[in-house]
Order: structure tokens, then C-alpha cells, then sequence
């Protein structure tokens, strides 16, 4: 008996009026959505066929608390996790650092251990489930973890999904979360790239991140340029270490920031598009046409957030969303109302995640592809960015790439250059900040807040603690030993990162092994 054919599903407004997948100037358009240079979106049916990923970061005190904060957003209908990470985790120093002092559980989850990464996912199936995980310059042992995990699970690495953010560029850019100098970090890097390739083909070993940048300052067009002189840098160093473009251009992925300037955003998003695959095509040669395509995930801004009446902040954070998705985001994150004041509450974290539902769910900006293709304005600004984008791109290489560029403190200069320019808007009433300096009110209500109890930092002490005295430390020791040698050579190190986590290596003791081999890094002192 014939397969019966599924009749494609069929949209229509409200009024009854048929809705097209696309919209076009003409029949002979050139440009259709899911085609190169995918200026109208990386697939044919975009948002028709599947909703973006609605995925909410959180993290916060110990595993145990994050755990029952990831089970509680699944089970609203968030349709993939995103861990936010404490400091300590993040520059690699266990709880009971004098480092770590004062630090613990504060702006995520402390994650130590594979104890630590087995309670955070207990009862989560990591083979059903995708997760982002917000890290840099520990990024290779968080995924150690992860795979360790999944393991344990009876999940094999080629099974889990999910990114590590581990771009540290701009980590010396912005964020300042390094550890190691840029030569051995970017080797790591690569290291990680070359063994997901091989190893965990369905993650993305890195997210070349422009958030940091925009929130720190940057113009939209500066958060797109020095976002992909970073990817060029980032591929550059692939290419040198043997592999070939389409061996792990198509696990690249990107993460940008969408302020409130509504159409700029959305334009934004299509040129990065389309400058991307340009890249990949004509620079790099990529043959395979998912090598092409710059897969991102957005966050709306927390830096436009305001602790003045942050009920305003729900406002914001839909609009910016909207943007996203008009945009033609892969994944999202919506901020929560109150976060300016602290980290997001339970119902705050919801708020944030109904927003995204209702514009999926109700807005109807869903039915058709790429609906802002064809507005004058848009279309307009879409030529002024890409044109501004490929000047900065040129004058970077000229440089001599992204890395020369940032030592040079060019990106820096830039990015500080326009902060002060849109501070002094604020503060001069040239630029409206609702509740802030324009319909302002003299008292504000208070708000229930989430508190991280500062007991919190000597309990993960102690369970560190105990699991160095329950261990083969003798077993510990020599993985740690066999990882500092590879070190010293060309070796690629994640498997030996996988040993030492397997072996309960702590995350500091990994990370200090590394720093005795390749140092710290100090930031030259700019006057």
C-alpha cells in the first residue's frame, strides 16, 4: 500500500487570509529563504516548520538548587538548558580557594567536580535533552564532565547535544575571564574543536560570542564584525592544526546580544548572516552548504535592564525578542524582570520563558519566512551594516587577524569609545531611559528577590574536601600527571582532561595543572 502523503500545514491570519512561506519582490527572486547567502535564514521553512529553542539560563548556589530550578523550567515548556556558572567555576578555582572567597553559588552553580555535574543533571536524560553551558576558559573540563555524565547515564558522546560557549577572544575583549595566555588558550580551543569532530559530532564545541562585546559598549555593526574576525580567528587556527573546513564548520555556532533598537537588531541579524557564508565560501572554500550557514543563539540584553521599576523590564525584554525572532534567531534567551536587581526569581524566570511562548504561540509573526524582507527601512540599514562590517573586517585583517587586533587593543578602544558615547546620552537626557531619567518615580515598591545563603561557600568546601579524601588520590595524581606531560607537547588534550575528570580531578586542579604549564594571563595596563 502508497505512503500517503502529508499535505504541508497551511497558516492563515485571523481574518482567513492564506499565508505564504515566503514573501518576494518578484518570482525571480534570487534570494529564497534556506539559500545561500541565507541573508532571509539558514532553513527553507524557518519557524514554520519547527520554533526556535527557548532556552533560559539559570544556575545559581550548588548543584542541588539548580537542579530542581533546570526540572522546574523543563517542565514550564523551556525546550533546552543553559548553565550559568560562579566565577570560581568559570577561572578555574575549587570552592575552598582563598580565590573563591565570598564567590560561591553567587552568579551560577558551582560545578567542582563530576559529583557536582551528576547532581545538576540528576534525573534530566542528557540524551533527550540539549544544553548550553556558559563557559570559557574551563570550557574543556565542564565538557569532560558532561560527557562523564552522560556516561554514567549509559549515553554514548556521539549522542549529546548541546554548545560550550569557549570562545575566550573576546573573553580578553570584555569579559575577563581568562585564565592562560592567548597562544595556549586558542590551543585548547582547537584541541577541543578537532575531538567533538571526531568524538561528540552532534555539539558545538564553541559559541563565538558577540554578546559580551554589545553589552560592554559596541555598535551593532561592531558586534558583528569583531564577532566574525573572531570566528576567522577561530578557524584559522583549525585550518593550521590539519583540519579541513567541512570537517567542523558546520558545529560552529554564535551568540549575539538584541538590544531594544528594534529594526536595527533584525537587520543586524540578516547581514550576519550573509557576511558569514560569504566568508566560508569565497575565503575559506567550504563545499558543504551547512559549512555556510551562521547558526546563533540570542539573549535580549541585560544590560538595557533597569532596577527602577522593573516591572518596565518585561516590556523591554519582549521587544527584544521580537527582534530575535524576526531575525531569524536558532535559540533564545529572554532576561527576567529582575535581573538588574538580582539573580532571576522562579516566576520572574517564568515570565521570561511565557514571553517567548506567546510570541511563538500567538503573535503570528511565525507563519510566514523572514517577514521584514522587502521593508524599505530595513533594507536600507541592511546595506549601511553590511557595508560598515566589511570595512572593520578589512581593516582587522590589515592588522593582522583578530587575535594581533586585540593585543593591539583595538577592539577594546572601539567598544569603550562608543560605551562613553551612549553613557553620555543617558546622562545629558539626549537618550530616554523610561524610569530613569524620564517618568521616574520617588518610591519604589520592593520586590521578592532570590538570595544565595553565604553559608553556601563552606558547604561545597566541605564536600570538596571529602571528595578528595574519598578517592584513589594515588590514581588522581597519575591522570593529572599524564595530562600536565601532554601538555608540554602537541597532544590533543581532551582526552586526557576525560581521564582526570573520570579519575575526580577537581576543576581547580585541572586548571592549576594547566597553569603550570602555560602561565597566566596579565593584561597590559592601558592608559
Amino acid at each position: 500500500m502508497a505512503k500517503e502523503k502529508v499535505k504541508p500545514k497551511q497558516f492563515v491570519t485571523d481574518s482567513n487570509i492564506s499565508v505564504k512561506p515566503f514573501y518576494s519582490k518578484s518570482k525571480n527572486s534570487t534570494e529564497s529563504p534556506g539559500e545561500y547567502p541565507f541573508t532571509r535564514g539558514i532553513h527553507s521553512g524557518m519557524y514554520r516548520d519547527r520554533l526556535w529553542t527557548m532556552r533560559q539560563y539559570s544556575g545559581f548556589g550548588d548543584a542541588v538548587q539548580s537542579n530542581k530550578r533546570y526540572k522546574f523550567m523543563l517542565d514550564s515548556g523551556q525546550t533546552g538548558l543553559s548553565m550559568a556558572f560562579d566565577l570560581p567555576t568559570q577561572i578555574g578555582h575549587d570552592p575552598d580557594s582563598a580565590h573563591a572567597e565570598g564567590e560561591v553559588g553567587k552568579v551560577g552553580v558551582s560545578i567542582a567536580s563530576i559529583k557536582d555535574m551528576q547532581t545538576a543533571f540528576n534525573g534530566i536524560n542528557l540524551g533527550k535533552v540539549s544544553t548550553s553551558m556558559t563557559i570559557n576558559a574551563t570550557a574543556s573540563t565542564l565538557l569532560a564532565y558532561y560527557i562523564a555524565v552522560g556516561k554514567s547515564q549509559g549515553i554514548s558522546s556521539k549522542e549529546l547535544r548541546g554548545t560550550t560557549q569557549n570562545d575566550i577572544l573576546k573573553e580578553y575583549v570584555a569579559r575577563n575571564t581568562y585564565i592562560y595566555p592567548p597562544q595556549p588558550s586558542m590551543r585548547i580551543i582547537g584541541d577541543m574543536i578537532g575531538y567533538c569532530a571526531k568524538n561528540v559530532p552532534q555539539w558545538y564545541p564553541i559559541s563565538i560570542s558577540g554578546y559580551h562585546m554589545r553589552e560592554a559598549g559596541a555598535t551593532a555593526v561592531q558586534e558583528i564584525a569583531f564577532t566574525i574576525a573572531n570566528g576567522i580567528e577561530y578557524i584559522q587556527t583549525c585550518i593550521d592544526r590539519g583540519l579541513k573546513i567541512d570537517d567542523f564548520a558546520p558545529r560552529l555556532s554564535f551568540f549575539f546580544c538584541c538590544t531594544i533598537e528594534f529594526f536595527e537588531e533584525i537587520a543586524k541579524f540578516r547581514i550576519a548572516r550573509k557576511v558569514y557564508a560569504k566568508i566560508l565560501k569565497e575565503r575559506f572554500h567550504a563545499k558543504n552548504p551547512k559549512s555556510l550557514h551562521l547558526r546563533f543563539h540570542t539573549q535580549t540584553s541585560g544590560e538595557s535592564l533597569t532596577a527602577q521599576q522593573p516591572d518596565n523590564n518585561i516590556v523591554r525584554v519582549a521587544v527584544q525578542a521580537m527582534a530575535a525572532v524576526l531575525g531569524g534567531t536558532q535559540s533564545l534567551h529572554t532576561n527576567s524582570k529582575d535581573e538588574a536587581l538580582a539573580l532571576p526569581s522562579q516566576e520572574a524566570a517564568k515570565i521570561a520563558l511565557r514571553t517567548q511562548q506567546i510570541i511563538g504561540y500567538e503573535s503570528g509573526i511565525t507563519k510566514t519566512v523572514d517577514p521584514m524582507a522587502g521593508s524599505y527601512y530595513i533594507e536600507s540599514l541592511c546595506d549601511e551594516i553590511e557595508e560598515q562590517v566589511w570595512d572593520y573586517l578589512k581593516k582587522i585583517d590589515k592588522m593582522g587577524g583578530a587575535l594581533k587586533a586585540i593585543e593591539k587593543g583595538f577592539f577594546q578602544s572601539e567598544i569603550r569609545q562608543n560605551a562613553y558615547r551612549l553613557k553620555k546620552e543617558v546622562d545629558d537626557n539626549e537618550r530616554t531611559l523610561v524610569g530613569v531619567n524620564k517618568f521616574s518615580e520617588e518610591s519604589e515598591k520592593k520586590h521578592d528577590l532570590l538570595r544565595i545563603d553565604d553559608s553556601l561557600g563552606k558547604k561545597q568546601e566541605r564536600a570538596i574536601k571529602q571528595i578528595r579524601k574519598s578517592r584513589d588520590n594515588k590514581k588522581t595524581e597519575y591522570a593529572l600527571s599524564k595530562m600536565q606531560k601532554a601538555a608540554e607537547t602537541d597532544e590533543n588534550l581532551m582526552p586526557f582532561i576525560l581521564d582526570s575528570v573520570l579519575a575526580y580531578a577537581t576543576t581547580g586542579e585541572i586548571s592549576n595543572t594547566f597553569r603550570e604549564v602555560f602561565g597566566e594571563y596579565r593584561p597590559k595596563e592601558v592608559f
